[in-house]
């Protein structure tokens, strides 16, 4: 163990360590960091003193890291990416432009739609963006508490948070491997699924209930194969030929690239998707830019 023997670990020293770990070079470190290399082995050296480690060992003048020095920056890496986002927003800032944005979205439109719009975005302006995906409500508390500038929901929300503008409205449907004998159906019937497995929503969620209730009131007892808790679990199950699932319209479009098809489903639901935003908050361009093109491509048709 070596002495304590400065004040406190700054910043400014961690991140001449974590430079100095990635580039495997004090030589490359100071040149990426734009200071002196002996600027460098001082810095090290204070950091090695406070946190009482031995970060690195010395050979043939070059500084070779130890395990304690890869556990290190494991732990601080995350505080220091941190730091890393609030400096390039600072210099978005001072540039008045900006250089990411970040969205909330269920993740199963991370199979199609929202790769779409990002890079219809990327092909005129070099944002770079962060997603974050769960359920419809944690969705709503991302932008709320300011972790995401836009978000893709389903209403209702409430109307004293957020200001929305429409995107699509989505229709329940009943997904199913081709050839099923539902292709020749022009609507599906409750009725009609009676001896069909069922890869169906866990019972928590509203479509869960809307679904069974909708069979057993037509004297169907549905047959779950499969339950799961989050839109986009349905997909394999069913082109596997586990079974069948009744979403909604705008998932099912996701699913365009497994081969599956879908057709109405009765009785049924209506869903208004919107993009929305903390209400109040002024749009920069970026972020109309982005509203525009996921309005775009949620509300195109096949």
């Amino acid at each position: 163990m070596l002495a304590r023997s400065t004040p406190g670990v700054t910043l400014r020293q961690l991140q001449i360590f974590r430079e100095v770990l990635r580039t495997g070079s004090e030589r490359l470190a100071a040149k990426n960091l734009k200071i002196t290399q002996p600027a460098i082995s001082q810095q090290i050296r204070q950091l090695e003193g406070e946190v009482g480690l031995a970060l690195f060992a010395r050979e043939n003048n070059r500084l070779a890291p130890t395990d304690l020095a890869w556990d290190l920056l494991k732990r601080v890496n995350g505080a220091l990416q941190s730091v890393d986002r609030i400096e390039k927003s600072i210099a978005a800032l001072r540039n008045e432009e900006e250089v990411s944005l970040s969205l909330a979205v269920p993740g199963v439109f991370c199979l199609s739609a929202i790769p779409r719009a990002i890079r219809a975005i990327r092909e005129s302006n070099a944002l770079s963006f962060q997603i974050k995906s769960g359920s419809y409500q944690q969705i709503a508390e991302h932008v709320l508490n300011g972790r995401a500038d836009l978000g893709v929901s389903r209403l209702p929300l409430d109307e004293r948070a957020f200001e929305w503008l429409p995107a699509a409205t989505a229709r329940n449907v009943c997904l199913f491997q081709a050839g099923h004998r539902f292709a020749d159906k022009d609507i599906i019937k409750s009725e009609d699924i009676a001896g069909e497995a069922l890869v169906d929503i866990e019972p928590q969620f509203a479509a869960h209930q809307m679904n069974i209730n909708a069979l057993r009131y037509s004297g169907v007892e549905p047959d779950l194969a499969v339950e799961y808790d989050a839109n986009g679990h349905d997909v394999g199950f069913v082109a596997a030929g586990v079974g069948i699932s009744i979403i909604n319209s705008l998932i099912a479009r996701e699913y365009k690239e497994f081969g599956l098809e879908f057709r109405p489903f009765e009785p049924g639901a209506i869903y208004h998707y919107v993009v929305f935003w903390q209400r109040g908050r002024q749009l920069t361009v970026g972020m109309r830019q982005t509203l525009d093109a996921l309005i775009a491509v949620l509300g195109a048709s096949d």
